[in-house]
């Protein structure tokens, strides 16, 4: 369902109290031995240093921005994202966003929900629904399948697919650490289909990235041209990302981003 990766989950983390802060040299000192402690150092993603293209984030060797490309949908898609997911230039959240320009992308934070968000779970021209497994039982009552989706179309609806995007854990974190969740019916993504992902290793084939999960919620929910177009995106930036991992250039487009360039009038 969403974004596999191997990190310390350090998101919402509680400050270490009883440390004393000395504000000449900036350090903190242990409160017991009085050794000062140096400052966490900032967190550094896998390639940091390569030379990235500004517009896609991609290594420049294999730019992604010639086969951007938007669609619009009868859903909207919602993104709850991790701290650290925005350090991570493999999230594939940000090609939703790409693909579909009314993509909302909201930073979660366990104590301070963001209120933009709040507003717009509030708003009844939307019908929001929480993208998760229904494998625990205390929440059983709130699973709904698909129909659901219909059902708010014909009741003049804008259904919004709310994807918790960080690693299992992470979100897991986020769906039991924020309140504001519990009113919303849970669905859970039922599929066949195996993930394409190259960047990260999955503890399982059957999760699909972020991108994955939005793509074929638009294709089961009706909005067809979306979900191809954003497949073709996933698999654009798949490919060019794996490639420049390992410092080669793409001399000829693949199928997927011959159909980009298509869809763009290229």
């Amino acid at each position: 369902m969403l974004d596999e990766t191997y990190r310390a989950d350090l998101g919402d983390r509680e400050p270490v109290t009883g440390l004393s802060h000395d504000p000449a040299t900036g350090l903190s000192h242990d409160p017991v031995t009085g050794h000062p402690r140096p400052p966490r150092r900032e967190f550094k993603a896998r390639g940091s240093f390569t030379e990235r293209c500004p517009g896609c984030n991609l290594p420049v060797l294999n730019c992604l921005c010639p086969y951007r490309a938007s669609a619009e949908s009868k859903a909207r898609v919602w993104l709850i994202t991790h701290p650290l997911e925005h350090l991570k230039p493999t999230n594939t959240g940000r090609l939703i966003r790409d693909v579909l320009p009314d993509t909302e992308v909201f930073t979660w934070y366990r104590t301070a929900p963001d209120e933009r968000l709040l507003a717009l779970l509030d708003d009844p021209h939307f019908a929001p629904f929480v993208i998760f497994p229904d494998d625990q039982p205390d929440y059983a009552d709130r699973v709904v399948g698909m129909d659901a989706v219909e059902v708010a179309k014909h009741q003049g609806k804008v259904p919004v697919f709310i994807l918790l995007d960080g690693t299992w854990r992470q979100a897991r974190r986020i769906f039991r650490k924020s309140p504001y969740l519990d009113r919303l019916p849970v669905l859970p993504l039922a599929t066949t289909r195996l993930t394409r992902y190259r960047l990260r290793k999955p503890a399982s084939q059957s999760h699909l990235c972020t991108a994955e999960v939005a793509a074929e919620l638009l294709r089961q929910s009706g909005d067809g041209e979306a979900a191809h177009l954003l497949d073709d995106y996933f698999d654009a930036f798949n490919v060019s990302y794996a490639a420049s991992r390992r410092y080669e250039k793409i001399e000829q487009p693949t199928p997927a981003m011959r159909r980009l360039l298509a869809y763009r009038g290229e």
